[in-house]
Order: C-alpha cells, then sequence, then structure tokens
C-alpha cells in the first residue's frame, strides 16, 4: 500500500494510483525521476516538493532530509521537464 510508505499521503497515493503506480514496489522500480515524469503529464501542478516526497519515500527518509547533492540532482531533472509538460 502507498500510504505505508513514508512522505505517501492519500492525495499523491490517488495520483501515483491514476498514473499506474499502485505498489510501493512499482514506485520503487521505475524511481522518483520516472514517477514524477508520469505525475508531471497527468498533474501539470506538481512541484519540485513532490519529487522529494517520491525520493524519500523510496529510501525512507523525510523529503526534507534529503542530501544537497540530492535535491540539486532532483531540481535539475525538475527543471530539465518544465519545458516537456503543460503549464
Amino acid at each position: 500500500m502507498l500510504t505505508a510508505m513514508m512522505n505517501i499521503g492519500k492525495e499523491m497515493a490517488r495520483k501515483l494510483t491514476s498514473v499506474g503506480i499502485d505498489t510501493p514496489e512499482k514506485l520503487i522500480e521505475l524511481g522518483s525521476m520516472q514517477a514524477f515524469r508520469k505525475l508531471k503529464e497527468a498533474y501539470p501542478q506538481v512541484c519540485l516538493v513532490h519529487l522529494y516526497t517520491l525520493e524519500g519515500a523510496i529510501y525512507n527518509t523525510e523529503y526534507n532530509r534529503l542530501s544537497e547533492d540530492k535535491k540539486k540532482e532532483l531540481k535539475a531533472f525538475s527543471d530539465s521537464l518544465k519545458g516537456e509538460c503543460n503549464g
């Protein structure tokens, strides 16, 4: 159950399920960046914090405790999507 993962609440679980990510295993297998890409396509309003929460969920870490290097990497990825997605 997605909501058993750290950082994943009911709303995030609903959005993930709607894009075909309906188990923790699928989220882990896909990875935070690809999961975020799918979310961004379906929900253009998702933002960088959502990406941090996905990464934190995969590694069982509070999203605000990710390393600065990891946050920079995720931000660069998020910024790269801005041209790809509507919104």
